[in-house]
């Protein structure tokens, strides 16, 4: 059918008298029906938009209110009056970590570190680096720490080296310093060492414990040098991998840092004291005398009698309880600070010095002992 055809064809429909009015009326419903479509399409999409911005917010809420737990470790800098160290720590150089470990009652963050040299204002060091370390420290329960009432002596923050003995590089021999406060309940440690990037090509850690030295009843090394809390050390305890630039490493600078402290030996046997000595015990009205005597070859105890019965205490570093040309054996006593450690049956060589308040070794025996 063509065009003309089909005009025909329509001009002759009968259509009835209403027809007009009827097709207007259905048109303008039509109308209102599509604008309803278009605004209830609009709302939904505002709402879907509300919803979003909605979460968003919440999502932003949540993310300041964790940054709000602690300082930055530029702002721990800054309750330190420490300007530069804290623009240090806001400027490209600075290694940003959080992370975090829950050990014990505590949550244990590090923050993060920087290292550089004359950062700090208050002690200025223009020989050498430093590494500036922040770590954060609250109670899982919400309990506020406090500077009055936190016992900062109790733990140990200090860097460790995968391959190096910890006895060898630790805040001892990196003439660490550190110091600490509490504010709004969390408890912040700011450590200064001797910049360990010359370690950056090894596995470096940064290691919080309740302790004090490293020792192998804290940690243990594995064949490849890994370093790893012990097994079964119960006190609290963190150890982070902190991810430094192998670039920056100083491998002859290292190994004569190691070399230079003449402890890089280790190893993860312990050794029992009362399976070779007998232990007595005496209080005091301040503190705790302890006595370590050496068991006799054929299993019996050597006669060496303590000051309780001998009338006296023999003088820090000194030998004692035995005579001139007698073949008893001497001792001597070392303050240690929390108490005393006597040691009947030994004399320390000639070139070894008793210190207070540190480590003493005993002569021939090269036994070690701490408070």
């Amino acid at each position: 059918m063509n065009r003309e055809d089909y005009r025909n064809a329509f001009d002759e429909l009968s259509f009835s008298a209403d027809f007009e009015a009827r097709t207007a009326d259905l048109l303008r419903n039509r109308a209102r029906e599509l604008e309803k479509e278009r605004t209830n399409m609009t709302i939904r999409k505002t709402k879907k938009i509300a919803v979003l911005i909605a979460a968003c917010i919440a999502l932003l809420a949540v993310s300041v209110s964790a940054a709000m737990l602690w300082l930055s470790p530029a702002q721990v800098a800054e309750e330190y009056d420490q300007p530069l160290l804290a623009e240090a720590f806001k400027g490209p150089g600075a290694i940003s970590i959080n992370e975090t470990v829950e050990s014990g009652d505590f949550s244990i963050t590090l923050l993060g570190l920087v290292s550089g040299r004359d950062l700090d204002v208050l002690n200025p060091d223009l020989e050498m680096d430093h590494t500036y370390s922040v770590l954060a420290l609250r109670r899982l329960d919400g309990t506020p720490l406090e500077n009055e009432t936190f016992d900062f002596g109790s733990y140990t923050m200090t860097p460790l080296v995968a391959g190096c003995s910890p006895v060898a590089v630790n805040n001892w021999t990196l003439d660490a310093f550190a110091q600490g406060f509490a504010k709004d309940g969390v408890y912040y440690y700011l450590l200064d060492t001797a910049s360990i990037e010359m370690f950056a090509d090894r596995t470096v850690y940064m290691a919080f414990y309740e302790g004090f030295a490293p020792n192998n009843n804290i940690f243990t090394v594995a064949g490849d040098g890994s370093i790893s809390f012990a097994a079964d050390f119960t006190g609290v305890h963190a150890l982070f991998t902190l991810p430094l630039d192998p670039a920056k490493a100083d491998r002859a600078a290292a190994d004569a840092f190691v070399a230079s402290t003449g402890m890089d030996g280790w190893t993860n046997e312990r050794s029992e004291p009362e399976g070779e000595w007998d232990v007595e015990r005496h209080e005091t009205e301040d503190s705790e005398e302890i006595f370590l005597r050496p068991r006799a070859k054929d299993g019996g105890e050597e006669e060496i009698p303590s000051p309780e019965t001998s009338g006296g205490e023999p003088e820090a570093g000194q030998e004692g309880n035995g005579q001139a040309g007698s073949d008893e054996p001497g001792g001597f006593q070392a303050d240690t600070g929390n108490g005393k450690v006597i040691l009947n049956g030994l004399k320390p060589a000639e070139d070894i010095t008793v210190i207070e308040n540190d480590f003493t070794t005993t002569g021939d025996s090269g036994g070690v002992v701490s408070e």
